[in-house]
């Protein structure tokens, strides 16, 4: 008897085991995934050329933790970047902070683990945004590291306002955006406010078989406070 007493307790656990296991793998989410574009258009800032941006990420009740980077593939020359962003969304609200990484900066050893204020190659961003449906709206503000410098020489605490509008059309899903920039700053070339991204991209899967299906997008990219324009194409890769 206490033998099958045993065994019942010991199964018993062991389903509730199995149990909670699948129920936090149902909420776990995880991103793997790498975009290939032709150039790294951000922000409408030219920032180099052929690129691979590969992404990891998991996600739990709202709660994100997400590495990305982007590597140039034809020019050595371009810079190489690594972020990460841990970010929290609570239905349509969601508030973040970047941490962004530069080959590039104040840093000539190009250090990762190098923060002093004044010779270091990351810089630190806080977001917060809403979706309405119609419309999304995003603000980013510099709080810390290598930010750009206002006209008169001092940190900007460099600020960026998107506004995004998806929808879609003849079956390919396209969103729209608009950026500024409120004031000046070196880091977006601006002198006062300016417009720096106006685009319009255009999203649409490409089934190669059955279980497979290749997401490919192409964005055109306005920045009138530059003057130039990009025409970005790409695609992505994911299991």
């Amino acid at each position: 008897m206490k033998k099958i007493v045993l065994f019942a307790m010991l199964f018993a656990v062991g389903t509730a085991a199995v149990a909670q296991e699948e129920e936090t793998k149902a909420k776990v989410e995880t991103t793997i995934k790498a975009d290939f574009v032709n150039q790294y258009i951000w922000r409408g800032l030219d920032l180099g050329s052929v690129a691979v941006q590969p992404t990891l990420g998991v996600g739990y009740k709202g709660l994100s933790l997400t590495a990305w980077g982007s590597y140039g593939l034809t020019n050595k020359d371009d810079v190489k970047e690594f972020d990460l962003t841990l970010a929290y969304t609570n239905g349509k609200f969601n508030v973040g902070i970047i941490d962004y990484w530069f080959s590039e900066g104040l840093d000539p050893d190009a250090r990762y683990f190098k923060y002093g204020a004044h010779g270091t190659n990351h810089i630190f961003e806080a977001n917060v945004g809403y979706d309405f449906g119609p419309v999304a709206l995003q603000w980013f503000t510099n709080f810390a590291g290598n930010d750009g410098l206002n006209k008169k020489g001092k940190r900007a605490y460099s600020s960026y306002f998107e506004a995004t509008v998806p929808f879609s059309l003849f079956k390919v899903d396209w969103t729209a955006t608009a950026g500024l920039v409120p004031y000046a700053s070196t880091l977006y070339a601006t002198t006062g406010f300016a417009v720096t991204n106006i685009s319009l991209r255009a999203t649409k899967d490409i089934k190669i078989t059955d279980s497979f299906s290749l997401p490919i997008f192409g964005q055109v990219t306005g920045n009138p406070c530059t003057q130039k324009a990009y025409l970005v194409f790409g695609f992505t890769l994911q299991p």
